[in-house]
């Protein structure tokens, strides 16, 4: 990814390998903050409550929200909600496996850009950041802010010691508006119809994850670590920089790093006249993200081409407030899952499901078999070149939500960055398969003596279990043998019928015991009709006609419930 001059260097690096470390010239300023939803200014802001949720009210409203949410009225409703909703809908795109896969591709439509604050605003975040007036730290800092979103915005400026620099700093007063916002989606939760989108998803599930990542992405000295971490771990990784992080002026709600003037990675047009190979730049991507998810276990969640720039012939990776992490358990299994599709083993891949996720019941192994049996069929005859990775990792979360499992959550982060990383793809380098540079990286981490190591140790474990199992073997086949000849030999068996079987005989069973009832009356009361029991209605004994009666009303409910269920 050099420029043309010098692009059979491609294979080593994207340009020279400059040292990438954060400056280390002090520590951040103490900032205590409460990341707790229920404590906030609901005391000293009553009215604001009430007009706030008379303002979500008039919204709900005007969306007809009674007669149902659908994915673009949802997304109508966010927008219309503002800049926190907005956040909280961008959060909620994530979660494939907890919402249907049509709402999040729908609010992933949500655009961040919203009106900036003031800059008096953002003078007085800084003066209760820093203690002092900014004058004291910057030598200017751009009024006009480079991007406005729903958390924060950012400025251009220059450090008292000439460094340039961008700002981000946080909207004042966004946690106690978050929190309550949030607050108030949970009562409006109750007022959603049962036939909606209540049905599909535990909207409150939802809102605490929704809570929790917000609560994460405004406190910067999270994303901070993020950073210093995300360099440490592509410190060795010649074409990737990490944007240099001025820890002494960063705080909880004020971050500080290196001004970045680069290259959007989708702007083709300026990466061509640079002389750069999209082709190298797209490759040398995935395989830096991938590094990142099988290598690392840390990973940019949000590689959109916003977060995403090209400088000096570098990846540069910005934007840290959204990172995933997977644990060395998930990796293995995200690995044997990988494998089972490679070689085409359903055990294999069910065995992984059942170890990665969350079950909000029993689990139903054999629908579970079933259909990563058809998904199977449908990826399983495929070559290697031609699986599109984003596809096949949506149709198992899918199966995956079917069988009311809940993957983690480093799971559902990673389901967003194949999404954003297949849509730059297919912009700028259309031809690259992830599935293939996946397979090189892993196949080459394959042969390293660490991974021989590590995969000669599991395999001497299984063979030593193996071995005492096997040992056992004769006792038992001659247990069994004796068994059979004394006529002694038990078999247990646990039969699971799946929810709709035992729903049908359930119904079966009712059916009949109401059939019964009705013959029972009938003939009964036809008995009772042939005596000359008093007193009578029309005729005949009273007794009678109730038992004619009850065994009418019984056909009626069961002809009615028939008609309903049709």
């Amino acid at each position: 990814m050099e420029p043309t001059e010098a692009k059979n260097t491609a294979n080593e690096k994207l340009t020279h390998n400059k040292e990438n470390t954060g400056k280390e010239a002090g520590t951040a300023p103490k900032e205590k903050i409460v990341l707790e939803s229920g404590k906030n200014s609901s005391d000293k802001d009553k009215n604001g409550y009430k007009e706030r949720l008379k303002e979500i009210t008039a919204v709900l409203h005007k969306h007809a929200i009674t007669r149902g949410v659908s994915p673009e009225k949802l997304r109508l409703i966010l927008t219309d909600l503002g800049p926190t909703f907005i956040k909280l809908g961008q959060v909620m795109s994530m979660r494939s496996d907890i919402l249907p896969k049509r709402y999040c591709d729908e609010l992933m439509k949500l655009c961040s850009d919203v009106e900036p604050m003031p800059f008096s605003e953002v003078e007085e975040v800084l003066q209760e950041a820093f203690g002092c007036p900014w004058q004291e730290e910057f030598q200017e800092i751009q009024r006009k802010p480079l991007g406005s979103a729903s958390i924060a915005q950012v400025h251009r400026a220059v450090l008292k010691t000439g460094e340039e620099v961008v700002v981000k700093v946080q909207r004042k007063g966004i946690y106690e508006v978050m929190a309550r916002d949030i607050g108030l989606m949970k009562k409006a939760v109750k007022l959603l119809p049962p036939v909606s989108i209540k049905e599909a998803v535990d909207l409150n599930l939802v809102l605490e994850e929704l809570w929790r990542v917000t609560q994460e992405e405004m406190n910067f000295l999270t994303e901070a670590a993020n950073m210093e971490e995300f360099s440490r771990k592509n410190k060795n990784v010649a074409f990737v920089k990490t944007p240099i992080l001025y820890r002494e002026y960063t705080t909880a709600s004020v971050l500080v790093m290196e001004y970045i003037d680069g290259i959007p990675i989708d702007d083709k047009e300026t990466l061509l006249a640079g002389g750069y190979d999209l082709d190298e730049i797209g490759s040398k991507f995935v395989d830096n993200f991938i590094k990142q998810v099988m290598d690392d276990g840390f990973f940019h969640a949000d590689p959109h081409p916003g977060n995403v720039m090209i400088q000096g012939g570098k990846i540069v990776w910005i934007d840290m407030g959204m990172m995933g992490r997977l644990s060395d358990r998930d990796r293995e299994l995200i690995g044997e899952a990988i494998e089972g599709v490679a070689l085409n083993d359903i055990g294999k891949i069910q065995d992984a499901v059942l170890a990665l996720g969350e079950f909000k019941g029993k689990p139903d192994q054999s629908r579970l078999y079933t259909d990563i049996r058809d998904l199977m069929a449908k990826y399983g005859t495929a070559d290697l070149g031609q699986i599109d990775i984003v596809e096949i990792f949506t149709d198992l979360m899918d199966v995956m939500k079917e069988n009311k499992i809940v993957m983690p959550h480093g799971l559902t982060m990673l389901a967003r960055g194949l999404t954003h990383m297949e849509g730059v793809l297919a912009d700028i380098s259309p031809e690259i398969n992830m599935v293939q540079i996946a397979a090189a990286r892993m196949k080459g981490n394959l042969l390293e003596k660490e991974n021989w190591k590590k995969q000669l140790k599991g395999t001497g474990k299984k063979l030593y279990r193996s071995v005492l199992r096997a040992i056992d073997i004769p006792t038992l086949a001659a247990d069994f043998l004796q068994g059979c000849m004394k006529g002694e030999t038990k078999i247990n068996l646990d039969l699971h019928a799946s929810d709709d079987l035992a729903w049908l005989m359930r119904r079966l069973i009712r059916n009949i015991v109401l059939g019964l009832w009705v013959m029972a009356l009938l003939i009964s009361s036809s008995i009772i009709c042939t005596t000359d029991m008093m007193p009578k209605m029309f005729g005949i004994p009273a007794l009678g006609v109730l038992g004619y009666f009850g065994a009418l009303v019984i056909l009626m409910y069961l002809f009615i419930k028939h008609f309903m269920k049709k």
